[in-house]
């Protein structure tokens, strides 16, 4: 989760969050790289006193400045399609999970097991543990099995809302009357905070997601239990 002063990206909880975070320092660092050479010319240029006297057309210094950039949005666009594709592969999935948004809490159902369902709630900060955290933790979380294929299914009963916890790289709009899909893999254990990313309404931001990603022979006792 966010931390205090936390200016960059969350940690990485799942492999595709990993590459995101790889493409973001990749694309920054092309980024930083042109606006050096741009203001160092620019710079210059303020400062150069000398006239080119036979200078009557700019044909080289043209295929230079046009063909340079293609070569470096080359750079930027392979990655990020082949990141692109990545995101939007589905694997084999090991459980699916599917997720309602509502005004103003989640529902979750876990379609491979029968009768498990239940509402999350915020919790609010009157009733909130000494060691809970405002705004952001539920009475229910979501208990996934950790180093397995997760599948989620979101949709909503009311208006758009979105479904996002940034720590695995995921964000699916949850719309009325259609059902959005994509996966994760969580390679470790641990509670993973997220919030709605879509202005739902007045209390749009009391609707938290929390995730706790536990061994899968947990999982398994959990499912056992509640089922």
């Amino acid at each position: 989760m966010s931390t205090w002063a936390n200016l960059g990206l969350q940690d990485s909880a799942s492999p595709l969050m990993e590459q995101l975070i790889f493409f973001h320092d990749h694309a920054l660092l092309i980024l930083v790289m042109i606006t050096v050479l741009v203001g160092y010319l620019m710079f210059m240029l303020f400062f150069n006193s000398y006239v080119n006297r036979f200078l009557l057309h700019g044909q080289l210094i043209e295929m230079i400045w046009t063909i340079l950039p293609a070569i470096i949005l080359l750079f930027i666009a392979l990655p990020s399609l082949r990141l692109l594709y990545l995101l939007d592969e589905i694997n084999e999935p090991s459980v699916t999970l599917k997720s309602i948004g509502h005004q103003w809490y989640w529902s979750y159902e876990y379609s491979d097991f029968n009768n498990i369902e239940f509402d999350s709630y915020m919790i609010p900060t009157n009733e909130l543990a000494i060691d809970g955290f405002r705004l952001l933790d539920v009475d229910n979380r979501v208990i996934l099995p950790m180093n397995s294929q997760i599948r989620i299914l979101v949709t909503a009963a009311d208006v758009i809302h979105s479904w996002t916890i940034p720590a695995l790289g995921v964000k699916v709009d949850g719309t009325p009357g259609r059902l959005n899909q994509t996966n994760f893999f969580i390679n470790r254990p641990g509670l993973f905070y997220g919030q709605c990313s879509e202005i739902c309404g007045a209390n749009h931001s009391f609707m938290p997601i929390v995730i706790e990603s536990v061994p899968v022979n947990y999982f398994i006792k959990w499912i056992s239990k509640n089922n």
